[in-house]
């Protein structure tokens, strides 16, 4: 294995590990977007309410760690390599370092799990463009988009489960909320995003056994005239759920915390909830299990040994690798927040 592929590389969209951080770390995200600093100290806010720490350098951090301890069970042991596409270790700066080391041919994991151009074709392209940059000849091979891999549903069914048994002998009187981050319509007619959130919804629902349950998106940003995927989930908390005073969010869109799991959900969503005098559960994101981590390891073998995909017995929508002219690139000049 080790002859064909030398290297694993782990991207994701990255975030500030303190105050000072903050703004230079938004400036990148919109680098190129003439967006005035003005607009972004109020997004500077959610960030600063945290101490101006994202959580998810440490969430990916842990990830790798776990990542590296079952690779090596399976007989990988090869480097991984880490790079953000937003901030530090910046994914130009982790190319270099993989040229330097003399890396020639990488599998590549991306911490999203649906197709679209934010949250797949486009960090593709991130790295591409750093390879031009340091004129490297790595080559790479990205893993397929992995919401419909059994253990991805598996995973996500276990931190359910897990927090429905908060909600006592009221666990059947539960709401299922399922949330994503929104984006563009213009962006989702494009690829085939809310389709697979669609059906991963369903599927996590069915097994286990919960009818009462709606897809929701969260943490639109942009001008308020350009339509977004919907409903938002503070729409659903208020008309959705008059029925019942038990709600439970799963932000399967998400794999692991981010600023807008935090702030959009633990925060203002939970705010929300208590005004509306229900109570308000959010369950753990799918990298929380140890099924995830077994399903990333995987999602590398199916690349390094060529294996059949493992693909989830009712759907088949995707195809193993992505297509030249999947999830178009589109124009953005509102301040979206890539999704991860």
């Amino acid at each position: 294995m080790s002859k064909i592929y030398d290297a694993i590389l782990f991207m994701s969209f990255g975030g500030p590990e303190g105050p000072d951080e903050v703004l230079p770390f938004l400036r990148n995200v919109v680098k190129g977007r003439n967006i005035p600093d003005e607009r972004l100290v109020r997004v500077a806010s959610h960030y600063n309410h945290f101490g101006g720490i994202s959580p998810i350098n440490g969430c990916n951090r842990d990830i790798i760690k776990r990542l590296r301890e079952n690779l090596h069970k399976s007989g990988v042991n090869l480097p991984i390599y880490w790079g953000n596409r937003n901030w530090h270790p910046l994914i130009a700066d982790t190319v270099e370092n993989m040229k330097n080391d003399g890396i020639e041919n990488a599998v590549v994991l991306l911490t999203s799990a649906y197709s679209s151009y934010s949250s797949c074709r486009q960090y593709k392209e991130n790295i591409e463009e750093a390879i031009a940059i340091h004129k490297s000849n790595l080559k790479i091979t990205k893993i397929r988009p992995y919401f419909n891999h059994p253990k991805f549903i598996d995973a996500n069914v276990e931190m359910i489960s897990q927090a429905l048994l908060q909600f006592g002998n009221k666990a059947k009187s539960v709401k299922l909320i399922f949330t994503a981050h929104s984006v563009p319509l213009t962006m989702a007619e494009g690829c085939l995003y809310q389709t697979q959130l669609e059906w991963a919804a369903k599927t996590i629902a069915k097994r286990l056994n919960v009818e009462n349950f709606t897809m929701a998106y969260q943490s639109r940003s942009g001008s308020p005239r350009d339509p977004w995927l919907e409903p938002d989930i503070l729409d659903v908390l208020v008309s959705d759920c008059k029925t019942s005073e038990n709600v439970l969010i799963s932000p399967i869109g998400f794999i692991s915390d981010h600023m807008e799991v935090v702030y959009d959900l633990d925060l203002e969503a939970k705010n929300k909830a208590r005004e509306l005098g229900l109570n308000f559960v959010r369950a753990k994101t799918a990298s929380n299990s140890e099924i995830f981590i077994e399903m990333l390891v995987d999602l590398v073998l199916e690349i390094m040994e060529n294996k059949i995909p493992s693909i989830h017995p009712d759907f088949d929508l995707v195809k193993p690798s992505c297509d030249v002219e999947c999830c178009p690139k589109m124009a953005l000049d509102s301040l979206a927040k890539v999704l991860n």
